[in-house]
C-alpha cells in the first residue's frame, strides 16, 4: 500500500518551454524530499511537454499529466490540487523559481502551528532572463487570531497575488470554493484562506517571480491578455468584478465565523462594492450592449 508524501507540488502549466526546466530544477533541488511534483500540461502547443516527460522518467517524484484541452488557468490549478493526498500543497508556477530551502522553511513553521493555513516567503522580482531583481514587499504576515480582521487587512493590503504559490495546508484549503474561471479569483481565494487560518511571512527572500509579456499579470487591464490565462478554449470574459465580488460573499457565508462577525464582513464587501459602483454599472452596460446587439 502507498503511502502519499507529507508535500505534493503542483505544477500548471502552458506553452512554458522557455521557463520550464529552471522552474522544475528549482523545485526538485530542494532541500526537504519527501514530497511529489504533479505537473498538470494545459494542452500544450510547444516544447513544454516533451520537457516535463524527460524530467519524470528521470525522477520518480514526478507525475505527468496532460489535459485533452485547455481548460483554463484556475481550473488547471485546481486540477492538480485534486490530484494530491498529501496533507500539505505547494502549488508552484511554470515561469518562476525558488531558493533550495523554501519548502523546508514553510514545512518547519506549519508543523510548528496548526492555525497557520498558508506560509509564503518574501519575494524578489526578477525580469524574463532573471536579472534586474527587485525587492518585494507583500505585507501579509496575518497571524491574528480574529478571522474577520485577516479577511479585511488581506483585501486592503494585497497587491500582488502570489501568496498562493506557498506551502497551504491541504484541509484548509479543501474547505474553500477554490479559484474561479474569471481574472482576480486569487486574490478571491486568499481572502477566503484567511478565514480558515493564518498567513505566516517567512522573512528570508526565497520566492523569484518572473515578470514577462506572457505572465499572467502583464497586462492586467486587457481582455484579450486576461483571457489567454483564465478562461477555457469555449468561455469568455464577462462579468468579472461581479463575480470577484460574488466570489468575496460566497467565501464569507460559508467561513467558520459568528452571525455578528459574518454580518460585518457581508457589509464591508458591499462598501467595496459601493465604492466600485460605477465600474459595476459600467460592465452591467456592456454586457446589456452584447446581449442586445443584433447577430450578424
Amino acid at each position: 500500500m502507498s503511502v502519499s508524501p507529507l508535500v505534493t507540488i503542483g505544477l500548471p502549466v502552458f506553452n512554458r518551454e522557455r521557463f520550464i526546466r529552471q522552474s522544475i530544477e528549482s523545485l526538485l533541488n530542494q532541500t526537504f524530499r519527501d514530497f511529489d511534483l504533479i505537473i498538470s500540461d494545459n494542452a500544450s502547443t510547444d516544447n513544454t511537454g516533451k520537457i516535463c516527460e524527460e524530467y519524470a522518467r528521470k525522477d520518480s517524484r514526478v507525475r505527468y499529466f496532460r489535459n485533452a484541452e485547455n481548460i483554463g488557468n484556475p481550473r488547471n490549478f485546481n486540477r492538480v490540487f485534486s490530484l494530491s493526498q498529501s496533507p500539505y500543497l505547494k502549488w508552484s508556477t511554470s515561469d518562476d523559481y525558488w531558493a533550495p530551502t523554501m519548502i523546508e522553511r514553510a514545512l518547519e513553521v506549519m508543523e510548528a502551528d496548526r492555525s497557520i493555513a498558508l506560509c509564503y516567503p518574501k519575494t524578489i522580482l526578477v525580469d524574463q532572463e532573471g536579472e534586474n531583481p527587485r525587492p518585494y514587499e507583500d505585507n501579509l504576515h496575518l497571524v491574528g487570531d480574529d478571522p474577520k480582521e485577516r479577511f479585511i487587512q488581506l483585501l486592503s493590503q494585497i497587491r500582488l497575488a502570489h501568496q498562493h504559490t506557498g506551502l497551504i495546508r491541504a484541509e484548509s484549503l479543501s474547505r474553500t470554493h477554490m479559484l474561479g474561471d474569471y481574472p482576480g479569483s486569487d486574490v478571491v481565494l486568499l481572502a477566503e484562506l484567511t478565514l480558515y487560518g493564518k498567513f505566516f511571512e517567512i522573512p528570508e527572500r526565497l520566492y523569484f517571480r518572473r515578470f514577462h509579456e506572457e505572465s499572467g499579470s502583464w497586462l492586467r487591464n486587457s481582455r484579450e491578455h486576461q483571457a489567454r490565462f483564465y478562461l477555457s478554449a469555449n468561455s469568455k470574459v464577462c462579468m468579472n468584478r461581479w463575480r470577484r465580488y460574488l466570489g468575496l460573499m460566497s467565501a464569507v457565508h460559508t467561513a467558520p465565523v459568528g452571525l455578528r462577525d459574518r454580518w460585518l464582513l457581508y457589509s464591508y464587501v458591499g462598501r467595496l462594492m459601493r465604492w466600485d459602483r460605477n465600474a459595476l454599472v459600467d460592465e452591467v452596460a456592456g454586457q446589456l450592449k452584447i446581449l442586445v446587439a443584433p447577430r450578424r
